[in-house]
């Protein structure tokens, strides 16, 4: 398939500035792929201003377009347009904010461009998304951390990698804590899902996937989960494209 994606895993560390650790992957993706304008997907972010939704993704497509101007990238957020599919059927790259996912896909869905951003990213045009924005490019949302907000028209996302990533994956099991744990909750999953596998992406990490090509990048390594076998890890670096 042709494709060119970067799925990551979070937008920010804590103490650094808003999308500051995958600048550098950002640049490089975006020079490789000589992009000058991007169409940016807001609808993740539900709680940036008080007023309402759109005054929301306005702060949202204002915070992006600071770091991509920086660049020298043009940001154009589908929120503005009278014609959301129109805009991303001719854009030139796309990015998805993350957020809450849940939205995400309902407004995706509503707008109709879950699916002309699904053709245009399987049609070789660079797409990038963090935490939520990864969680999309999934076959459905079923492994994001997110509460459910609102209720999509169907769990169903882009499908354009053929398997799960759950953002912000963490091993932690705070003391006195008696819920799950990410592993039991994914665990859970594949429970009545057993052929879908599960990259449990680490903060600090992300995908670069270039056709039927993907790597592992960042400064953490990934867990993968599979119904019928233990977790496995995967150093920072790997080739992962027999995930794909």
């Amino acid at each position: 398939m042709k494709r060119k994606l970067l799925l990551i895993s979070n937008s920010t560390m804590a103490g650094e500035p808003y999308l500051a650790w995958p600048q550098k992957y950002i640049k490089d993706f975006l020079i490789a792929e000589n992009v000058s304008s991007i169409t940016f997907v807001p609808y993740a972010g539900v709680g940036l201003a008080e007023e309402s939704l759109s005054a929301s993704y306005d702060v949202y497509a204002k915070k992006v377009s600071e770091v991509f101007n920086a660049m020298g990238v043009e940001i154009v957020s589908v929120h503005d347009s009278e014609d959301p599919v129109a805009l991303v059927n001719s854009s030139e790259a796309i990015a998805v904010g993350g957020g809450n996912t849940f939205h995400l896909v309902a407004e995706m869905q509503r707008t109709g461009i879950m699916d002309a951003i699904k053709n245009r990213a399987e049609a070789g045009i660079p797409y990038m998304g963090w935490s939520a924005g990864s969680n999309v490019a999934c076959p459905s949302l079923m492994t994001t951390n997110d509460m459910p907000i609102i209720q999509p028209l169907s769990f169903d996302c882009m499908n354009v990698i053929p398997f799960q990533i759950n953002p912000h994956y963490l091993d932690a099991n705070p003391e006195g804590h008696g819920g799950e744990t990410r592993q039991q909750r994914i665990e859970e999953f594949l429970v009545v899902n057993k052929k879908m596998k599960v990259l449990g992406l680490r903060e600090a990490s992300l995908l670069y996937v270039d056709d039927d090509s993907m790597k592992l990048l960042g400064s953490r390594d990934a867990r993968l989960f599979q119904f019928d076998g233990e977790p496995t890890e995967h150093k920072s670096g790997s080739d992962l494209s027999f995930l794909l």
